[in-house]
């Protein structure tokens, strides 16, 4: 399903890989549930977790700085792994996130470690020009899951993504730069390496929630309850 490609192809392959390739593969083999396939439990009744993972080598230091939203001491912790080109991810970054950071993590509750999980080229290289924006990652990411099908599903997504790019302060030539970085492209993908292999993540969004799995675009509710039986 994930398509991993040779040196200094990344750019290339924004045109060679199919726009219904790309949204097919985005949210990986077993699909997330989105939303509204699943009733949501009632409110104050928290999901089960599909697992548990030890959360100190959840916490070890990857191949790339952990990019976070919140208070490093806030006594709940939400692991993230995601793909820029998944819908179940963008839906969750629109419909959920906002009000989980008001509740929870602009108030010192929670905080959220963003970790790259991409299962094509379009998403690594949204993954690429967000690190390569540096301070402004998060906005970055925000912007690419707010206008994902203005580049993940268009067949030119080179010429979508240097648009967006060159709005987001990009010139022709740092965007190249970017995304013709070999160790850049090697690091996103050692991130998803680690998260498949240490911590068995299939598809997106995985969440880690102080040790537990869950799997899917969870709703606020969902995930207020969850969040709630950890403080």
């Amino acid at each position: 399903m994930s398509v991993l490609l040779p040196r200094r192809n990344v750019l290339l392959s924004l045109i060679a890989v199919s726009a219904s390739g790309a949204l097919l593969a985005a949210c990986g083999e077993e699909e997330a549930k989105a939303p509204d396939e699943a009733p949501p439990p009632a409110v104050g009744d928290a999901p089960p977790a599909q697992g548990s993972v030890d959360m100190a080598k959840l916490l070890e230091e990857g191949a790339l700085p952990e990019k976070m939203l919140g208070d490093a001491d806030a006594p709940v912790t939400i692991v993230e792994y995601a793909s820029m080109t998944c819908p179940h991810c963008a839906s969750f970054h629109a419909q959920t996130l906002p009000a989980i950071k008001e509740r929870y993590i602009d108030t010192g509750k929670a905080r959220l470690l963003f970790r790259e999980f991409p299962f094509d080229p379009r998403a690594e290289a949204a993954f690429m020009l967000s690190r390569c924006s540096e301070d402004s990652y998060f906005a970055m990411v925000d912007v690419l899951f707010k206008q994902q099908r203005s580049w993940a599903g268009v067949e030119d997504a080179r010429s979508a993504l240097l648009q967006i790019s060159k709005l987001a302060g990009f010139s022709q030539e740092s965007f190249e730069a970017c995304l013709t970085n070999q160790q850049l492209l090697d690091d996103v993908r050692a991130v998803r390496a680690r998260g498949a292999s240490d911590f068995g993540v299939e598809a997106t969004p995985t969440f880690f929630i102080n040790g537990g799995k869950y799997s899917g675009a969870l709703t606020v509710d969902q995930l207020s309850a969850i969040i709630e039986s950890h403080l």
